[in-house]
C-alpha cells in the first residue's frame, strides 16, 4: 500500500488551497427603468389572475382549450422529458462526490493427473475516490444545476408561449367566425337593395344599370366568403395541432361568433419583478451561470488532481476453505499539469469568452422585453382608441344608410349613393370585428410579455 508521508500531503493541500475555483457571476436587473402606467379601465385584477391570464376572457370554452393544450402538447411534453433527464444528470453529477466501487469475481476448476478435481476461487474490489481538490468536480455539478434550472425554465416559458399560442388562434377563430356572419347579415342586406332596385327597375323608375350595379355589390362580397372560411379552418387546425388533437370538420355555423373581450390586465411592475416572472429570461440567466460553471471546469485543468484507488483481493487454493489470501492496497495518485503547449489556457480563454457572450446576449434579451411591454401597452391603448371611432362610424353608417335607402325609394337620391353609404356601413361593421379581436390580441401579447413561471416545472435543485 503506498501513502503519501503526511508532511507531503499537507504541502501539497495547501497549494492547491490557494487557487480557488471562480464564482458563478450574479446577473443583476436593469434599475431604475419604470414602466408605462396603467392602460386598463377596469384597473388592476386580483392577485394570482397572471399565471392564468386566459381566464379573464371570461371564455369556458378557451379555458378548456388551454388546459387541453397545458396537458396533451407533444412539444411541452418533450421539455418536461428534457427536464427529467437533465435533473436525472444533476444526481450522476452528484455521486461523482463518493468512491466508486467495482467487485469482481472468478472461479477456476481442474483435474489432475490422478483424477482429482482442484477448484479455486477468487474475487476482488476495486475502487477510486476523486478529490475535488480543484473544484472541477463543484464547477462540473453547478453546470449541470444550471442546465437542469434552464430546462424548468424552458418547460415554463413553453407553458407561456403555449397559452398564448391558443389564445391568439382562438382569438382568430372567432374573429373569422363573426366576419362569416357578418357576411350572411350584408348579403341579405344587399339582396334587399337588389330586390328594390328590381322592382323600381320593372316599374320603369330606374335603369338596367342600377340593377347590374347591386349585383355587382352582391357578388364581390359573396367573394369573400372562400377566404373566412379557409382562415377560420387555418386557425381551427392549429388549435387542433396546439392541443393534441387531429384536425376535425368545422361546423358550418358556429354556437358562439362573438370575440373575446378583456378589461383587466396584469399587475406590471419595475424590471426587477419582470425578471421573476418571465422564464425566458430567467432561462438566460441559468445559460449565464451555466456558462460561468465552464469556466470553472477549465480551469480546474490547470491545477493538480487527486485521486485515491484501492484493491482488495481476496482468494484461495480451495473453495472448501477460507480464503488464504488477502491483498489490499491504497495509494495516492496526483496529476499536476506541466505541459500542454498552452491547450489548457486557450481553453480556459474560450470558456471565458462564451460566458462574455452569455451576458451580452442576457442583457439583449432583458431590453427587448422592456421594449415588448412598452409595444404591449401601447397596442392596448390605440386599439381602445381605435375600437372606440369604428364603432362611432358603424353608428353613423347605420343612420346614413336608413336615410339614403328612404330617400331612394322616393327618387331622391341615386342608387349610387345608396350602394355607397352600404358599403361604408358593411366596411364599418368589418372593421369593428377586426378592432375587437385586435384587442384582445393586444392583451394576449402583454401577457405574453410579462408572463411569469409558477408552473410546477420550476427549479427545485439546490445549488
Amino acid at each position: 500500500m503506498i501513502v503519501p508521508k503526511p508532511a507531503i500531503a499537507a504541502s501539497l493541500l495547501a497549494l492547491v488551497a490557494a487557487c480557488a475555483s471562480p464564482r458563478i457571476p450574479t446577473v443583476e436587473p436593469a434599475s431604475g427603468i419604470a414602466l408605462s402606467p396603467d392602460y386598463f379601465s377596469g384597473g388592476r385584477p386580483e392577485p394570482g389572475l397572471d399565471d392564468v391570464w386566459w381566464r379573464g376572457f371570461g371564455d369556458p370554452a378557451l379555458d378548456d382549450l388551454v388546459d387541453q393544450a397545458l396537458a396533451r402538447n407533444q412539444s411541452l411534453e418533450a421539455a418536461r422529458q428534457r427536464l427529467a433527464a437533465a435533473r436525472a444528470i444533476v444526481v450522476a453529477e452528484d455521486s461523482d462526490f463518493f468512491p466508486t466501487i467495482d467487485a469482481e469475481v472468478s472461479g477456476d476448476s481442474s483435474l489432475d493427473d490422478a483424477g482429482r478435481s482442484d477448484n479455486s476461487a477468487g474475487g476482488s474490489l476495486g475502487g477510486v475516490w476523486t478529490i475535488d481538490i480543484n473544484g472541477r468536480l463543484a464547477a462540473e455539478r453547478a453546470a449541470a444545476v444550471a442546465a437542469a434550472d434552464g430546462a424548468a425554465h424552458l418547460v415554463a416559458d413553453q407553458r407561456r408561449l403555449l397559452a398564448a399560442a391558443v389564445a391568439s388562434q382562438y382569438i382568430e377563430r372567432k374573429r373569422t367566425a363573426a366576419r362569416l356572419r357578418l357576411l350572411e347579415e350584408s348579403t341579405d342586406l344587399q339582396r334587399q337593395t337588389l330586390r328594390i332596385v328590381t322592382l323600381r327597375f320593372e316599374a320603369g323608375l330606374s335603369s338596367n344599370l342600377d340593377v347590374r350595379r347591386a349585383r355587382a355589390d352582391l357578388a364581390r362580397t359573396e367573394a369573400q366568403r372562400g377566404l373566412l372560411v379557409l382562415a377560420r379552418a387555418r386557425a381551427a387546425n392549429a388549435l387542433a395541432v396546439l392541443t393534441g388533437e387531429p384536425p376535425s370538420p368545422i361546423p358550418a355555423v358556429e354556437q358562439s361568433a362573438q370575440v373575446p373581450s378583456y378589461d383587466r390586465g396584469p399587475a406590471v411592475g419595475i424590471p426587477a419583478d419582470l425578471l421573476r416572472r418571465r422564464p425566458d429570461l430567467l432561462l438566460a440567466e441559468a445559460e449565464v451561470a451555466e456558462a460561468a460553471a465552464v469556466v470553472g471546469i477549465e480551469r480546474a485543468d490547470l491545477l493538480p488532481a487527486l485521486a485515491l484507488p484501492g484493491l482488495l483481493t481476496l482468494g484461495n487454493g480451495s473453495v472448501d476453505g477460507l480464503f488464504s489470501s488477502v491483498v489490499a492496497g491504497l495509494s495516492a495518485v496526483l496529476g499536476v499539469p506541466v505541459f500542454d503547449g498552452g491547450r489548457r489556457r486557450a481553453e480556459v480563454s474560450a470558456a471565458q469568452s462564451e460566458l462574455e457572450a452569455q451576458l451580452a446576449d442576457y442583457r439583449q434579451a432583458l431590453l427587448e422585453v422592456l421594449a415588448e411591454v412598452e409595444t404591449a401597452f401601447t397596442a392596448i391603448s390605440a386599439a381602445k382608441d381605435r375600437t372606440t371611432e369604428f364603432q362611432n362610424a358603424v353608428t353613423e353608417s347605420e343612420a346614413a344608410f336608413d336615410q339614403s335607402n328612404a330617400l331612394y325609394r322616393e327618387g331622391l337620391a341615386s342608387l349610387f349613393d345608396v350602394l355607397d353609404v352600404q358599403r361604408q356601413l358593411i366596411s364599418g361593421r368589418e372593421a369593428l370585428i377586426d378592432g375587437d379581436a385586435d384587442l384582445a390580441q393586444a392583451y394576449v401579447t402583454l401577457f405574453t410579455a410579462v408572463g411569469d413561471d409558477r408552473s410546477s416545472d420550476s427549479p427545485v435543485i439546490e445549488p
